[in-house]
């Protein structure tokens, strides 16, 4: 696991960069558990990712960096680099895949950085080999990078501040190094915590391999679910997933989009599809009961995919 001490490093490194969270209980008492929202929607970039982004480029010495920084990212990990790489000064380039939604290329480009579109097996090449042909920069991994695993970590240590009695902390699994942070946090210092990473059930490899016991590759079928949803684990991320979760839980398409219209109506909150997942698998009952919070890891959805959801319309 990431040791406490780099991850109470992250936090002194990236005070003053991103914000402190707040924890608050979900409006909604129609069912017996406790559910608590950890709103990381509300970073400036409206995602947990800037807190690895701000860890990892601060500890890149500036000679390297001067050569501008490089990365794969479907949306969020992009906006979080760009962020940090306009507040430094250092060219930045974002290799996304062709699934990437359009709200999220935008915002890439909003933060000065540059984007190259390739098909997703392209994409997911250069996620494994830590480079893309022809571009230069420092490449900056979205998720297997300690100092990158680390900064997600300082989420866990927040929460146990605030909601010290914690049952079940419930984490959106997307390449795996949110849950890999929050749950170093957490097992070194509350360790009796049950956490379980949540997956879109269109697309679970996590719990696919977590059954199989060993790593599985899915059918995977797109959906307005972006943040989270590949076919296959990252293979330097299964050793994580297996020794520091206890499961995996799964939501269907409408049970998050049920979520992301719940959230919004009792507690004014806009969650993208991954940030809604865990309450939907919350509101389900099928992380049981007690005190159960949520990781809201985002909310950079499409307006015109929250507004049909808002507005009840049937998804494809």
């Amino acid at each position: 696991m990431i040791p406490i001490e780099a991850i109470r490093k992250a936090r002194r490194a990236i005070e003053g960069t991103v914000n402190r969270t707040p924890v608050v209980r979900l409006n909604f008492e129609e069912i017996p558990t406790e559910i608590y929202l950890k709103l990381e929607n509300l970073q400036p970039i409206g995602s947990f990712k800037l807190r690895g982004a701000a860890n990892s480029l601060g500890s890149i010495p500036e000679d390297q960096l001067a050569r501008g920084v490089l990365t794969a990212s479907a949306g969020n990990w992009a906006q979080g680099l760009a962020w940090m790489a306009r507040r430094i000064g250092v060219p930045c380039t974002i290799i996304v895949p062709d699934t990437a939604p359009e709200t999220k290329l935008r915002a890439i480009e909003r933060l000065g950085a540059r984007h190259i579109m390739v098909p997703f097996t392209q994409w997911w090449q250069c996620m494994l080999e830590h480079r893309f042909e022809g571009v230069e920069g420092r490449f900056c991994h979205p998720v297997e990078d300690e100092a990158v695993m680390a900064g997600h970590g300082t989420i866990g240590l927040e929460l146990l501040e605030e909601l010290p009695a914690v049952d079940t902390v419930l984490i959106p699994w997307g390449g795996g190094g949110l849950s890999t942070g929050i749950a170093s946090a957490l097992r070194q210092q509350s360790p009796g915590v049950r956490i379980y990473g949540v997956e879109v059930d269109t697309a679970a490899p996590l719990q696919a391999s977590l059954n199989a016991g060993k790593m599985k590759i899915v059918t995977r079928t797109t959906s307005f679910v972006d943040g989270i949803g590949s076919d296959r684990i990252l293979p330097k991320m299964w050793p994580f997933a297996r020794k520091l979760l206890d499961g995996t839980f799964t939501a269907s398409v409408d049970e998050i989009a049920a979520a992301i219209r719940l959230l919004a109506e009792r507690n004014c909150v806009i969650a993208e599809g991954a940030g809604a997942c865990p309450v939907a698998v919350a509101l389900a009952g099928k992380a049981g009961l007690g005190k159960v919070l949520c990781i809201v890891s985002g909310g950079n959805i499409d307006s015109s995919v929250l507004g049909n959801i808002l507005a009840g319309v049937p998804l494809d």
